[in-house]
């Protein structure tokens, strides 16, 4: 199995494809990609028509989008444990992740993860909304299972995985939250693959300028 990604200091999509296998302890090559490069294209262009990162390919079987790798390694790997095992929870699970793949379009257009620098952005009504969404999701979610393992849903979860990047980027921009948020977010940056991934990501000094927004903070 091989799981083809880009550039760790900026792709949100390519943590989430990451972390659901090194999380789980699943077995992986990683190809490690230069974005928007010809070698990028020619590579993903393989295995999926979409043009994008992550890419699983796992024997003939290829998966691109994160989501559908994440469900896929739920089914084949990890027995449904990917999500939460009561049922009603397991919905709200899936609700949560589905929300972000598709949503907060101001938030990630506005604040794109950038896990090597601090940065000041001036951020526009539609994106502090969707940063109130967010601490409202951690601070529901702490409240029922804060004490109980300390992820979303108690134990880590595919939904840990979809909103891993957020708090990378909340750390990037210096975005302040409630304290039970907080404490979800502590929780995620902690965790020893998410920094195992902050280490990696560092290793790549290669400059997007697409994910340059704002301006550095130096000091």
């Amino acid at each position: 199995m091989k799981l083809i990604i880009a550039n760790k200091n900026y792709s949100t999509w390519s943590l989430r494809g990451w972390l659901v296998l090194r999380s789980f302890d699943i077995d992986f090559e990683e190809v490690d990609l230069e974005l928007f490069t010809d070698a990028f294209y020619a590579e993903i262009d393989k295995h999926s028509g979409a043009g994008k990162v992550p890419v699983l390919v796992d024997g003939d079987v290829a998966v691109w989008d994160s989501l559908a790798i994440c469900e896929y390694v739920n089914e084949q790997y990890l027995n449904g444990k990917g999500w939460p095992e009561d049922v009603a929870q397991r919905a709200k699970a899936r609700a949560l992740s589905a929300e972000m793949h598709s949503g907060f379009t101001a938030l990630r257009g506005e604040m794109p993860m950038n896990i090597r620098s601090h940065r000041n952005v001036s951020p526009s009504e539609a994106c502090l909304k969707d940063i109130a969404r967010i601490d409202a999701i951690w601070t529901e979610q702490m409240a029922q299972f804060g004490d109980k393992g300390g992820w979303l849903f108690g134990g880590f979860s595919i939904a840990d995985v979809m909103y891993a990047p957020v708090a990378l980027r909340f750390l990037t921009y210096g975005v302040s939250v409630s304290a039970d948020a907080q404490r979800y977010m502590n929780k995620v940056l902690d965790d020893a693959a998410m920094k195992q991934w902050i280490e990696e990501s560092k290793l790549n000094t290669v400059v997007v300028p697409q994910g340059e927004a704002g301006e550095e903070i130096t000091g």
